[in-house]
């Protein structure tokens, strides 16, 4: 039976979630003074953690979102105390995530918080609840490209630079895939509840394998290639080149061994 009411515990931000803060604050100021005998390994620490810290942030924004629109058992169900332990299936929330940007450098959408949508009323916001999360990627890639299009650079040290260039290709991505209108994806969470009855019965048993079918296009060299254009096109108009994003990926995936190429022309 779930909670009528949130507590102030069940509020409280946890223990785990600060300690991956702590982690994204220690690394990146090893990555801005260059204090790591090896900037890649510092690199991959820091973007692994702040993107663990998006990660909980968007699960959080759906959370807070809900609550406001009616859905008081988020609180009982620790989804406000941003732990990822808490979420409802922490593998897709954090684990694949990650391995996804290790193995290929893309923002993998998460989501794993269980809304009890018969609480809620109101089609805008159900719509609201499911665009609350990826709108905090779009926050957190307009935070990671600050510098580049406020040409703030002045100051900023190249691997910094290039980690924020590649924790921003990642946002980026992640909202993009968020937004797409296939089912299990909080793109069609936004419409799903404009539609009629029987569209969304015909499409409910498709949903837990819309995740799958996006990335199964994605291996079509045409799509991905129209994909990472629309992505690099973004990220262009944010003043990060396709340099950045690359050099940041090459020091993340330290194991691979530093390009020349990046150290002389950064």
């Amino acid at each position: 039976m779930t909670a009528t009411t949130t507590r102030p515990s069940d509020r409280r931000i946890s223990p785990v979630f600060l300690g991956i803060l702590a982690v994204t604050a220690v690394t990146g100021w090893a990555t801005w003074t260059g204090f790591a005998e090896k900037p890649g390994i510092a690199v991959f620490l820091f973007v692994t953690a702040a993107w663990i810290v998006s990660l909980c942030l968007h699960e959080y924004a759906h959370a807070r979102t809900a609550l406001h629109s009616g859905d008081i058992s988020v609180g009982s169900k620790g989804y406000l105390t941003l732990n990822p332990l808490r979420y409802t299936h922490a593998l897709l929330s954090i684990v694949l995530p990650v391995i996804f940007v290790i193995m290929g450098g893309i923002g993998l959408p998460g989501g794993a918080v269980f809304i009890e949508r018969n609480r809620i009323q109101g089609r805008w916001k159900h719509s609201l609840i499911s665009a609350a999360g990826p709108l905090t990627n779009v926050l957190f890639a307009a935070v990671c490209t600050a510098p580049f299009w406020l040409h703030s650079l002045d100051g900023v040290p190249r691997d910094f630079r290039f980690a924020l260039a590649f924790l921003a290709l990642l946002q980026v991505t992640a909202a993009l895939l968020n937004f797409l209108p296939v089912p299990g994806l909080d793109g069609y969470g936004v419409i799903e509840p404009w539609l009629s009855y029987n569209i969304k019965r015909q499409v409910e048993p498709f949903a837990p394998f819309g995740l799958l079918f996006v990335f199964a296009l994605l291996w079509v060299p045409s799509i991905n290639t129209y994909f990472f254009d629309v992505i690099n096109a973004i990220l262009r108009g944010l003043g990060i080149s396709e340099f950045e994003t690359y050099c940041g990926q090459n020091l993340y995936r330290f194991w691979q061994g530093s390009n020349e190429f990046c150290s002389i022309s950064g």
